[in-house]
């Protein structure tokens, strides 16, 4: 069953806990982009992504909604740990340390992709989507995400999606998407 489409407020990072195992639907998916856009064009701000598990959906849906090329400046697609270091500057250190679904690595891709873009605020996912590569301490279907802006430090999230490979990577593009909203209701 699809979640209800939210045009007159938001969904809240706990209630996206209660529904976690629901995946949402593509319209779903477009409302969140939709108001994540408005809300960067009434603040005046650009958005850049750093992916890993979700190989650039959040950007296609992004750049789905039309006008998008006035608040969406680029996303990083670094889905090996490689392209996390060449292209974001993860330390490989970190990557050794922590491992590649970490918060320490979502943090750094996140501090990477503002310094290698204008934009103001970063969103930065990786996971852990399935079917296999999941660990006792990191199961399939965790999901670091983090979000930051050039004023302020990065907020990290640990989340466990249940479902499949699709269902994980579609609900950590609507928590992506939701988070940024919850930051903007919270720092205006």
């Amino acid at each position: 069953m699809p979640l209800p489409i939210r045009t007159s407020r938001h969904l809240t990072i706990s209630q996206w806990n209660a529904v976690s195992a629901q995946a949402p639907s593509h319209q779903h998916l477009h409302e969140l982009a939709a108001q994540v856009g408005a809300a960067l064009r009434a603040r005046n701000l650009v958005l850049a992504l750093a992916e890993s598990c979700t190989g650039g959906w959040i950007a296609k849906v992004i750049t789905d909604v039309p006008g998008s090329s006035g608040w969406f400046d680029r996303g990083f697609v670094t889905y090996s740990n490689t392209a996390k270091t060449d292209l974001l500057g993860v330390r490989k250190a970190t990557v050794a340390t922590h491992g590649a679904v970490s918060g320490e690595v979502v943090t750094e891709m996140a501090a990477g992709a503002l310094q290698r873009s204008p934009a103001d605020v970063v969103v930065a996912v990786s996971g852990v989507a399935g079917p296999d590569g999941g660990t006792a301490d990191k199961p399939v279907g965790t999901v670091y995400l983090a979000w930051a802006r050039r004023d302020s430090p990065a907020r990290t999230d640990r989340r466990q999606f249940a479902g499949d490979r699709d269902a994980v990577r579609r609900q950590t593009v609507a928590v992506a998407l939701q988070g940024l909203l919850d930051d903007f209701a919270r720092n205006p």
